[in-house]
């Protein structure tokens, strides 16, 4: 074996290990969630589907699932709509001050999510709108889109830029530009950014604590409602349930990378 081909064996073997530490204790979550018991336990003393069919019976759950979807799906279009513009603009325009720009838009990626909800609190309480979904929306959209305007710019770091102008000269407009070449062909950015925005405002729970009440409380929020007064095997079939959703997005953004990807060797050939 030469040492070429060594290092790729242990390159594999080495991401194999840390995929598997990864994932176990993931795993451990699926039995605990068809236990038979009234606590989390591993191993479990029965099986039981019992608490999956809880989560349909109570109320609580299907409506923190629910707002916490409408949330995520109106933050993943509001990030895309204001996203995408604001990556090609920073990435192809020539003007002053684009830095400083970009470095404004993404504040919220490091910016401590505990301050955030503080000043959200504070700002939407003297507004009223503390336990209306709006008011979540639009910080986890302040969140999100420095996301998708990242993921975005480097898509578009590799674009050949004399598509654009051929399709002009074919007397395409902006407009049917955008979606007809440049969007199929950055798709992968675009794909990767709504998962990740998707993510994370489902995800979120610090933000939803200090600005959603028992009437608008998301998914998160319940969760760790949840863990904090009675640790039900609910909360594992539930952890299950948002494990199959990550998993079905992951494939989608695969699936999209694929066919950009054969889009590209197309446009290229």
């Amino acid at each position: 074996m030469n040492a070429a081909r060594l290092r790729l064996v242990l390159m594999y073997g080495y991401s194999a290990l840390l995929l598997a530490f990864m994932l176990a204790p993931l795993l451990v979550i699926v039995p605990m969630s068809l236990t038979s018991g009234n606590t989390l336990s591993f191993p479990t003393p029965g099986w039981s589907s019992r608490w999956y069919a809880e989560l349909l019976d109570d109320p609580r759950w299907l409506s923190s699932f629910w707002n916490s979807l409408v949330i995520a799906s109106v933050v993943t279009l509001i990030s895309c709509v204001l996203g995408i513009p604001a990556a090609i603009g920073l990435a192809w325009g020539k003007f002053p001050g684009k830095r400083l720009i970009y470095a404004l838009v993404a504040a919220p990626l490091v910016m401590p999510v505990v301050i955030v909800g503080v000043a959200s609190f504070s700002f939407f309480a003297s507004l009223g709108l503390v336990g209306n979904r709006l008011s979540i929306i639009l910080i986890h959209s302040a969140m999100a889109v420095p996301v998708m305007l990242t993921t975005v710019m480097a898509s578009l770091a590799g674009f050949e830029r004399s598509l654009v102008r051929a399709s002009a000269s074919l007397g395409a407009g902006p407009v049917r530009t955008l979606f007809k070449v440049i969007l199929p062909l950055i798709m992968p950015g675009v794909a990767a950014g709504s998962i990740i925005a998707f993510i994370i405002s489902f995800d979120e729970i610090v933000v939803a604590s200090f600005l959603s009440t028992a009437d608008q409380r998301t998914l998160p929020r319940m969760i760790f409602s949840g863990v904090r007064e009675s640790i039900s095997p609910a909360i594992a079939a539930v952890a299950v349930l948002l494990i199959f959703l990550s998993g079905i997005l992951l494939a989608l953004a695969g699936w999209l990378q694929l066919r950009s990807e054969r889009l590209r060797r197309k446009v290229r050939t």
